[in-house]
């Protein structure tokens, strides 16, 4: 079967290897012709990306390169990237790369035409609107790798360094107008890298399945998302070459990040702060954070993951679930503790503080307070 198409949903979408060599059609699908490529500075560098630029250049679009966004983007890296937008006259980004690229590009498109700073669009009630809408200039993303799905996302994660918090930044305009997901961009990921970003995908569809909102589509987005993660997440990180699993990895991207307008929940209200202070990879703290979730929240999504663990080829209901999640990570090299990744049990009030000012609280499916988020620090730590 040939793991390719052209989506509408929820956005325009050409999937299939090879089709980086679409990136002008795409440029000038939403009407860009002096677009701004921005990455990070480890992606800058790559074959990936100078054979993008290459395909920019052939096509007349120039080879324009923004490349200072920090693994955790922060607004500094903002203001950065908006001043070679302005400096360079664009008319619009490619937002090219991993969850840092693919945030500040979008970042980058959405504030270029603002007054406002970027911390009053942040995603709290109806802030958005604050924003001139006709303002926003147009995107093209390309993910690098198959995790955050920020490539079909209607928001961007940024740290203020003032506060030492992420941000979630909202508005429906962020949302791509043309989405390239070419796998074979994905082939180099290191195993490390392959595992975290893919389990970053499988969090975004745990929690979306798990979150109490109504929302049926994204709740069978979700249940499919799960299922092809288990399925190709272990043969991509085997065989970083397999193109088949490398294609359903970036499918499963696509599908956590739309599935997730039902909401994410504590294990993303936990990993977000703790990114911000000590620069963990996002996914992999994702994935260490998981099983005490889990635990907190048995009693309100137990019944729902009996019924679909048989789906994912899981016996034992919730608790085979459970037991499932933990092992998965074992096998993946993924550590089982924070400590492991650098968080020391002294930042336990101030993460936790921080932790239940996320809005991602807001999905999960038992109340957070600082009794138990603080209980779920301890555990994972």
């Amino acid at each position: 079967m040939t793991l390719t198409g052209n989506w509408s949903y929820p956005t325009a979408i050409r999937f299939g290897a090879g089709r980086i060599a679409e990136l002008p059609e795409a440029c000038a699908e939403v009407g860009i012709r002096n677009p701004l490529l921005v990455t990070d500075r480890g992606l800058a560098v790559l074959e990936i990306t100078g054979h993008a630029l290459d395909i920019l250049d052939a096509a007349g679009l120039g080879r324009a390169l923004f490349a200072g966004a920090d693994s955790n983007p922060t607004g500094a890296n903002l203001d950065d990237g908006v001043a070679a937008y302005l400096a360079g006259g664009h008319d619009g980004v490619i937002a090219f790369g991993g969850g840092s690229g693919l945030d500040l590009g979008k970042m980058v498109a959405f504030m270029a035409g603002q007054t406002r700073p970027v911390w009053d669009f942040e995603d709290v009630g109806d802030w958005w609107t604050r924003a001139d809408a006709a303002a926003i200039a147009p995107i093209v993303a390309v993910p690098t790798t198959a995790g955050t799905g920020s490539e079909v996302g209607r928001a961007a994660v940024l740290t203020d360094t003032a506060t030492r918090a992420k941000k979630i930044i909202f508005h429906p305009r962020v949302l791509p107008g043309a989405v390239i997901c070419d796998p074979e961009l994905t082939i180099g990921l290191p195993r490390e890298m392959t595992a975290g970003t893919g389990l970053d995908a499988f969090a975004h569809c745990v929690e979306a399945y798990s979150s109490p909102h109504y929302h049926p589509m994204s709740q069978g987005i979700a249940l499919e998302g799960m299922r092809i993660v288990i399925d190709a997440l272990p043969r991509a990180v085997e065989n970083g070459s397999d193109l088949k699993a490398r294609a359903d990895m970036m499918s499963a991207a696509l599908m956590g990040a739309t599935a997730f307008q039902k909401g994410l929940g504590a294990i993303h209200a936990l990993s977000h702060p703790v990114g911000a202070l000590c620069n963990t990879h996002h996914g992999t703290t994702n994935a260490v954070c998981m099983p005490a979730v889990l635990n907190l929240n048995a009693p309100a999504i137990a019944e729902r993951f009996d019924r679909a663990a048989p789906y994912l080829g899981i016996e034992g209901g919730f608790d085979g679930f459970r037991a499932f999640v933990q092992g998965f990570n074992d096998s993946l090299g993924i550590p089982r503790r924070l400590s492991d990744l650098g968080v020391s049990r002294e930042r336990i009030p101030e993460l936790a503080a921080m932790a239940l000012k996320d809005p991602s609280c807001g999905g999960n499916p038992v109340p957070l307070t600082a009794a138990n988020v603080t209980a779920l620090f301890e555990a994972c730590i």
